[in-house]
């Protein structure tokens, strides 16, 4: 079906004026799509395509979708805020759904486009940073009052940090392409660090760290900027939301964002934590919370940021060490290349960890 069929199913009024599809992204297909009405009235929108192979069930994602954008809705309407820039808003068919499912089984979506809104890739600029933190640490305050295990674990275990690492080490004992000896240093700093990195989720266990509904992928380019002021609007890319701990959404942003090289960088010495990058996405995360957090959450923060990296570096070594099967890779090492780099980081976290927990404190005090 063509995009103009789709958006008919939407009942978008007008006529379609002009479609382009975009390069940004590297899983659903995505489209803008604009409409002008008889008045001359013009409206954007954002036309995606599911990618079914990646995400298995994407019905439960649309309903996590429409719980969650509605809560938010809800919550800024009751707070007097115009929500359609600051969430964003899926159109329904006549049969009250927010997507469409074609006979060929793929799963479409359309939202409003918000106007004069722009995305930022990665950036050291400590505005952009900070308004990204407080745009995250707002999603997750609207969130507080929502009950988590409504939603579904669209992707399960996605960040269940014990279990990624036991399926490493499971394949570090198989060793399938022999390469566990040339990555055996990498290997015993995960296993050091083995109970550190899986703490939080102990904590879960324990009941003391609290499950929160959580958006599992805060790179900056998940937010949404005003175009003139830069202010923070919406969080977007929300298929991986799940019940989930807040400290791997502030940990997997501090992890990108704060790095001082790319996430595959070969030459590790160029890789550390900024904590004046670190520090400003907390004042916006942290600030934005206020004292809704708990004292183990607050507590958790900086270790989250150490946890999720070890994570990562976990997933990389374990494609290398099956042989490259599902990061798409641009060299023969490069999965190698990324652990190590995420080893680096971690490193540095691991020595500042000290640092890190006093500037959250600091700024939750403030």
């Amino acid at each position: 079906m063509t995009v103009e069929q789709i958006c008919r199913l939407f009942n978008i009024p007008g006529a379609l004026v002009e479609e382009k599809k975009l390069s940004a992204g590297n899983i659903n297909a995505t489209y803008t799509a604009l409409f002008r009405e008889e008045s001359g009235a013009e409206t954007r929108y954002i036309v995606q395509r599911i990618n079914g192979y990646v995400f298995k069930e994407p019905t439960q994602i649309m309903s996590n979708i429409e719980a969650v954008t509605a809560h938010i809705r809800a919550k800024l309407e009751a707070e007097g805020k115009d929500p359609s820039r600051l969430v964003l808003q899926f159109l329904h068919t006549d049969e009250g759904k927010n997507f469409w499912q074609d006979e060929a089984g793929n799963v479409w979506r359309i939202y409003y486009f918000i106007p004069n809104s722009v995305a930022v890739d990665a950036t050291d600029d400590r505005n952009i940073l900070r308004n990204a933190g407080a745009a995250f640490g707002a999603f997750q305050k609207n969130l507080l009052d929502f009950d988590a295990s409504r939603l579904f674990e669209t992707i399960p275990d996605f960040h269940n940090t014990p279990k990624r690492l036991d399926t490493l080490f499971a394949h570090v004992e198989q060793d399938p392409c022999g390469r566990v000896a040339e990555a055996q240093p990498l290997i015993d700093y995960i296993a050091e660090k083995r109970e550190l990195a899986g703490s939080l989720i102990h904590q879960v266990e324990a009941g003391t760290l609290p499950l929160r509904v959580t958006h599992n992928d805060t790179k900056c380019n998940n937010v949404l900027f005003d175009g003139t002021t830069g202010e923070e609007l919406a969080v977007i890319d929300l298929d991986t939301i799940m019940p989930g701990l807040m400290a791997y959404d502030f940990g997997d942003a501090v992890r990108f964002a704060a790095n001082t090289a790319a996430e595959d960088e070969p030459d590790v010495s160029k890789v550390s934590l900024d904590l004046e990058r670190f520090r400003a996405f907390a004042e916006g995360f942290v600030g934005a919370l206020g004292d809704t957090m708990t004292e183990a959450e607050l507590d958790s923060l900086s270790v989250g940021a150490f946890a999720i990296t070890i994570e990562l570096a976990s997933r990389f070594l374990d494609d290398y060490l099956t042989g490259d099967k599902y990061f798409a890779v641009s060299r023969p090492k490069h999965n190698l290349e990324r652990t190590a780099c995420q080893i680096a980081l971690a490193r540095d976290m691991e020595r500042k960890l000290e640092q890190m927990k006093k500037i959250v404190r600091t700024i939750a005090k403030s």
